[in-house]
């Protein structure tokens, strides 16, 4: 997108565009879809493994009840544009899904037209928000892959968008549903949460705010279990090392490490009013796709527009906090200047 081009103009530009929703509801819609034996998925982007793993799942012959009826039918492979890494994987996906059946079409218009639910995988999250409007105007759900956005005012102008045209969205890390996080998320193991501790990889991307391509991870595990609420955070930055100490309204800390160095690994530690427990560990991605599958079939989604964007106001605070050599920087006041 135009980076001239403010966000909300983008937004009122595609909708006098003459498509938006057709006059039937997304709730018809839905209620007509669900119906269904079978809800046909499509992509958006083949530059990320997830494309290759979803689509795997999803389309396996044996496949498993709670992620039956879902195929994967077809592919619009153009993600990532700029960002090599991601963008030379294309041609090796693009055969990959071709072999388990998936169609690759030309554009997301063509795409649109053959599917009923879209997983919009793009690694480049600067792309999302052009991507996902005219899926928000076809009134078809959307699942988008982390990040959400290249910026904190693009994904508030994403749930805009979303509103805009009553299509609901949501992004989320697979981490998020690691066994142990949901548990201590829903009081199951360590009572009332008073504080956390979590790390992963924080690799850095030039295109990307720093913690948007990688950290977000240990971000989001670390929402995942002390909730919503934050209210300001520090940040300490080495060329190896990121440590994000985020501020609660009740009072409780809890901190990110982000790691550039030595063995890739996910995890941390909660705290709570009954004890303390590890938040890990990871197995794979297979939880959050049955999420996107009840997603996809109810129309609600499992992770709230305030969470989400307050998760992405953490990460840009936490730059803004490096900017100013580490200084404690509020989120309502980066929220703010974002748009929000």
């Amino acid at each position: 997108m135009d980076s001239s081009v403010d966000r909300r103009d983008f937004i009122k530009m595609a909708a006098s565009a003459g498509l938006g929703l057709s006059l039937q509801g997304p709730a018809s819609l839905w209620r007509d879809r669900s119906s269904r034996a079978e809800m046909k998925v499509g992509i958006i982007g083949l530059d990320t493994s997830h494309s290759i793993a979803f689509t795997k799942a999803l389309n396996d012959p044996n496949v498993a009840p709670d992620l039956a009826g879902f195929p994967v039918v077809a592919a619009y492979p153009k993600g990532s544009l700029r960002i090599e890494s991601s963008y030379s994987r294309i041609p090796k996906y693009t055969e990959q899904v071709k072999e388990m059946g998936v169609e690759i079409v030309d554009s997301i218009d063509e795409l649109l037209d053959k599917v009923d639910a879209v997983l919009l995988e793009t690694n480049d999250g600067n792309r999302h928000l052009e991507q996902a409007i005219p899926v928000f105007m076809s009134g078809k759900p959307v699942f988008i892959d982390k990040p959400i956005a290249g910026s904190l005012s693009d994904a508030i102008a994403i749930f805009e968008a979303s509103e805009r045209y009553n299509v609901p969205t949501f992004c989320s890390s697979s981490l998020r549903y690691m066994e142990n996080a949901q548990a201590i998320r829903n009081g199951e193991l360590i009572g009332k949460v008073t504080g956390a501790d979590t790390y992963s990889p924080a690799l850095l991307e030039k295109t990307h705010p720093d913690l948007f391509w990688y950290g977000i991870h240990g971000v989001e595990t670390l929402f995942t279990v002390m909730g919503t609420g934050c209210e300001s955070v520090v940040r300490k930055h080495t060329a190896d090392t990121d440590v994000v100490v985020g501020t609660w309204e009740d009072g409780r800390i809890g901190t990110f490490r982000g790691r550039r160095s030595g063995q890739h690994s996910y995890g941390g530690t909660a705290f709570g009013e009954e004890g303390e427990a590890q938040v890990g560990p990871y197995r794979g991605y297979r939880p959050l796709l049955v999420k996107i599958v009840e997603f996809f079939r109810t129309g609600v989604p499992p992770v709230g527009k305030e969470e989400i964007l307050e998760i992405y106001t953490f990460m840009e605070a936490a730059d803004e906090s490096k900017r100013r050599g580490g200084e404690e920087v509020r989120l309502d006041e980066v929220f703010r200047n974002a748009g929000g």
